[in-house]
């Protein structure tokens, strides 16, 4: 008799569970179906990433960040030419893939565009130092932001890349590895003025 209450108590559990999961899928379908209809401004399928167009406009956060000198600094200071910021990590898979794109990019623009990848690593040069110097980039400076308050504060993951215009507004984000040297990226990057 014992048993029997046992079973059913744990049966009763086991469909409780099975019903509270159904329902949480249910309630998830209503946005994946929004997802598909966005508009335009929102974020596109790209090769390698997503554009999110969502927050252009945007003036650039205000948040400082250090050069590998350890003085402070902010994307305004670059005011004046296009900014492509890269939020990576040394331990990021993906961020590792992309930066030699990035140096490339670099290297093309000339004085053109900025382009700023900006570490999220805690250990700040210690790290970033020695993996720019084994990795022997020709046309990228590291930069700092050992709290990585711009990648909490903009809540994104890595690698994240943010196009800003001359005027420090946001153009879009792309979120994920993205080949930075490819013909895509060159048509993405020159809608910043």
């Amino acid at each position: 008799m014992e048993l029997e209450l046992s079973l059913r108590s744990v049966i009763g559990l086991l469909l409780l569970g099975a019903l509270a999961v159904a329902g949480c899928d249910k309630q998830s379908q209503p946005s994946q179906q929004a997802n598909v209809t966005a508009p335009a401004t929102a974020s596109v399928p790209a090769p390698g990433g997503a554009v999110d167009r969502s927050h252009k406009g945007e003036a650039a956060p205000t948040i400082p960040f250090t050069d590998a000198a350890g003085k402070k600094t902010t994307v305004a200071a670059f005011k004046g030419k296009p900014v492509l910021l890269n939020l990576w990590a040394t331990w990021c898979a993906p961020c590792i893939k992309e930066m030699p794109t990035l140096d490339a990019v670099a290297g093309k623009a000339g004085d053109t565009l900025v382009v700023l990848p900006l570490s999220q690593d805690l250990k700040g040069m210690e790290v970033v130092g020695p993996f720019f110097q084994k990795n022997g980039y020709q046309h990228l400076k590291p930069y700092l932001d050992t709290d990585t308050a711009f990648s909490v504060q903009l809540g994104v993951n890595l690698p994240t890349t943010i196009l800003y215009d001359s005027a420090g507004k946001e153009v879009w984000r792309v979120s994920g590895e993205f080949d930075w040297a490819g013909d895509a990226a060159a048509k993405l990057i020159a809608e910043a003025k």
